[in-house]
This record gives structure tokens, C-alpha cells and sequence, in this order.
């Protein structure tokens, strides 16, 4: 099996040669963008072997100013491919795709609607202080924020139809919004997962995978279930949010499951390469072969070894 024909295997259920491995990580701003970026996103695959080319995101809704009351979030305007961080990252997408070898499997980053309404204004204030206002917001006066988020929602489907259309395999869309502490279940059923789902479905309409990452720490995992048709694998802090694997399986029946190693700490990024195989070894025995992607919970540390990551890849072979 090559890799994208191994990667379309562990996703429709079928007898797979190897466990296929993706792994991934935020390139050095230097490189993370332009021709540099290309260079790196090429490089990793190459020196990693991992089975996904993920070709990162870091083109960000721009900043749009102080956001205090609710009404301000009037200053998010509506989005076109005409707008940079759209058209920028859509031109990144082909570059790396014109130079990809042949049979690999690509996935383009979706910052999802919860995420994509922090970036506007997290250099101000920071990631919780950020979904504090969110929360303070909608509660005080819901319509000004969730019609930000309606017009937030219709870029990122620009963006998903644009780089399918480029030819990408499908999305891994990194998914905020379900952590216990800010939203209620209410909240999130209002103000995230209609946006999400309408996301995820334009990637499905156009013939691309969805690939949910579920990010943060104790989140109500719950929240997701009703995803479920909308998705081909899932992927989530498996130690950030104590949530194991066999409950991603109960959770999403239908889904390929990607993770089992932790991405900041544990085997992959302080242990012996004897001990890594172990690791592996055991979450495979323990977990079977079908229908699951090896990962970690989310992104690796810029700085770790690309080496190091190919031993946990040639682990599963």
C-alpha cells in the first residue's frame, strides 16, 4: 500500500499493511508561510515519513480592535476570497500541493468558528480572557455575536470549498468551543455546533473527509456526538481531557480514531526510543489495528526532533 491508499483503507474500515501515523506541528514563523512554508511542510513529510501531509494554517482572520460590549462585535465584516488570509492560504495550499509527491494523503486546516472568533482579537487579550467575552456576550446580547460567528462560518466554507477544490483529500478542522468551564450545553448548541456542522458539511458536499480535532481540556466530549454522519475520523486530547480512546470509539461508532500518545509530554517527547516503541506496541495491542490513525492529542513542540517523530511512525510498521 502507498500512503494515501493506506490512509483511505483505515478510513472505510478495510485490512490496512500498517497502522497509518500523522503527526504535526506549528513551523517556525520564519518558515511558516511563502516559499519557506512550502520548503518545511515538504521537508517534514519527507524527514518524519508520516502517512498525512497536514498543511498548517497560520493565515488568521486579521485583527479588528477592541471588542468590550457586545455590539462591537459588529466589527467583524463579512469575508471574501477577495481578503487576504483567505486568498493567501488558498495560493499556499496549491504551491504545496503542485510540489506533493505522488499518493499522499492531504489534509487542509480548518480553524473552526470557535477559534476563528478568538483570533481577531486574542493578541489583546488571550486565549481565556477571549472565551470569557465570548461567554459574557452571548448571554448579556446573543444576536451581535452570533451573527459575527454567522459571517465567520461563511469564510471558513469559502475557504474549505476553495482548497478542496485545489485538491486536497479533506479537512482536519480544529474544532474549540466544548470546554465545562465556559459554555453551557445550551450555549454550545446555539452558538458553536450549528456553525461547525455547516463547515464540516460543505467539506462533505464537495468530496473531502472531515477530520474533527477536538481541542482544550475538560471538555464535555458529549457535546460532539451528534457530529457523528459528519465525520470520518476524530481526534481529541485523550490525556488533556481524560477521555481514553475506547470512549472515542463508543462516542463516534463510524469514525476512524486518530491519537494515543500525548503530544507534549509522556513517550513521544521524553522517553527512550525503546520505550517509544513500547508505548505504541501497547496502544496498539490494546486497541486493535482497525480503523485508527496513530497521533498524538494535538500539536507536537516546534523544537521536537524530526527524528523523533519518524520513530514513532516506523513504531507501527
Amino acid at each position: 500500500m502507498n500512503k494515501r491508499e493506506r490512509v483511505l483503507a483505515s478510513i472505510d474500515g478495510k485490512d490496512v499493511d500498517f497502522v497509518p501515523a500523522s503527526f504535526s506541528l506549528h513551523f517556525p514563523k520564519a518558515v511558516a508561510k511563502g516559499k519557506p512554508g512550502v520548503k518545511a511542510h515538504l521537508d517534514f513529510y519527507r524527514e518524519t515519513e508520516v502517512d498525512i501531509m497536514k498543511i498548517m494554517n497560520e493565515n488568521l482572520i486579521p485583527d479588528v480592535g477592541d471588542i468590550k460590549t457586545p455590539n462591537d462585535w459588529k466589527k467583524i465584516p463579512s469575508y471574501s476570497m477577495k481578503d487576504a488570509f483567505l486568498s493567501d492560504q488558498v495560493d499556499f495550499v496549491k504551491q504545496i500541493l503542485d510540489k506533493n509527491p505522488e499518493n499522499t494523503f492531504t489534509l487542509g486546516t480548518i480553524h473552526g468558528v470557535c477559534a476563528s472568533s478568538i483570533h481577531p482579537i486574542e493578541s489583546r487579550y488571550g486565549y481565556i480572557p477571549t472565551r470569557e467575552l465570548h461567554v459574557a456576550h452571548l448571554r448579556e446580547n446573543p444576536t451581535p455575536f452570533l451573527d459575527a460567528c454567522k459571517r465567520i462560518t461563511d469564510a471558513m466554507c469559502l475557504l474549505t470549498e476553495q482548497i478542496i477544490k485545489a485538491g486536497v483529500d479533506g479537512i482536519y478542522y480544529a474544532a474549540l468551543g466544548a470546554e465545562k468551564h465556559f459554555m453551557t450545553d445550551e450555549e454550545f448548541a446555539m452558538a458553536i455546533a450549528p456553525f461547525d456542522k455547516q463547515i464540516l458539511s460543505v467539506c462533505k458536499n464537495n468530496g473531502g473527509k472531515n477530520f474533527l480535532h477536538m481541542c482544550k481540556e475538560n471538555l464535555a466530549m458529549d457535546r460532539y456526538a451528534s457530529y457523528g454522519s459528519l465525520i470520518d475520523v476524530a481526534n481529541w486530547g485523550v490525556y488533556e481531557t481524560d477521555f481514553p480512546l475506547s470512549k472515542g470509539r463508543e462516542l463516534f461508532p463510524e469514525a476512524t480514531i486518530m491519537g494515543g500518545l500525548a503530544n507534549r509530554t509522556g513517550a513521544l517527547v521524553g522517553s527512550s526510543e525503546e520505550d517509544l516503541k513500547s508505548s505504541v506496541a501497547k496502544i496498539l495491542n490494546e486497541f486493535g489495528k482497525k480503523k485508527f490513525i496513530l497521533g498524538a492529542d494535538c500539536t507536537l513542540p516546534t523544537e521536537i526532533p524530526y527524528q523523533r517523530i519518524k520513530q514513532a511512525v516506523m513504531a507501527t510498521r
